[in-house]
């Protein structure tokens, strides 16, 4: 099965990295002596997730959805949002993680084919996190939206990075990721194949059909293995 690819592209968080958000916040909302509560939490995913949707969907820029989740919170504590995003973005690369089978699948993977991560998420949390899990060097591309200036499902952003790859057959190509409006509908847009990991935290709209549906990463190594 390895062998029917030339290139797997990956989705960063909650695909190859825990992303616990609530946690970060909380470490980075403690550095200024507040409790910061599930309540909080609810309130800021209100702001928070409709700004990624307008994100995505290309009518705000990474900045201003950096900027304005924080906005409230900066006008309570008297901080710039941008001082509070860049703090968050650290407490969350402190805070990260490999999920399950990631390292194991990555060494499966260098070597045999070209590996690449397309990410909607922030820079200085993706080159961070790379560093201190030691996975910088597992990559031959690291694609981010924030600097190509156009984010998944586009995709353009696709086309970016498997150009970086060397422009493979499409249908030599993987797109792995857990969210289905960005990781797996860019893949489709883009014209690869798919594989959706299904943590059980959403439902998978009807418009979206991927490949292969898993539940973890070892799954999926399974599949490639078999």
């Amino acid at each position: 099965m390895l062998n029917d690819w030339d290139c797997i592209l990956f989705d960063a968080d909650d695909t190859l990295f825990h992303f616990d958000a609530f946690a970060g916040l909380q470490r980075m909302f403690a550095s200024y002596d507040v409790h910061f509560s599930d309540q909080d939490y609810a309130d800021y995913q209100a702001v928070n997730k409709p700004l990624w949707v307008d994100y995505q969907n290309g009518t705000i820029s990474a900045l201003q959805l950096q900027t304005r989740r924080f906005t409230l919170w900066g006008e309570k504590l008297r901080v710039a949002p941008e001082v509070l995003n860049s703090d968050f973005l650290n407490a969350m690369a402190e805070i990260c993680l490999p999920l399950d089978g990631a390292a194991r699948l990555l060494d499966m993977l260098k070597g045999k084919v070209k590996i690449a991560i397309i990410t909607n998420g922030f820079t200085a949390l993706q080159q961070a996190r790379l560093e201190r899990t030691g996975f910088r060097d597992y990559f031959d591309a690291l694609v981010i939206s924030e600097q190509v200036g156009v984010p998944k499902p586009d995709a353009a952003i696709f086309d970016h990075t498997l150009q970086l790859l060397g422009n493979p057959d499409r249908r030599r190509v993987l797109m792995v990721g857990d969210t289905p409006e960005s990781d797996i509908l860019g893949g489709m847009n883009a014209g690869v194949k798919t594989c959706w990991i299904d943590h059980g935290t959403r439902p998978l709209p009807a418009h979206i059909t991927p490949t292969w549906q898993v539940k973890t990463l070892p799954e999926l190594q399974s599949i490639l293995t078999a």
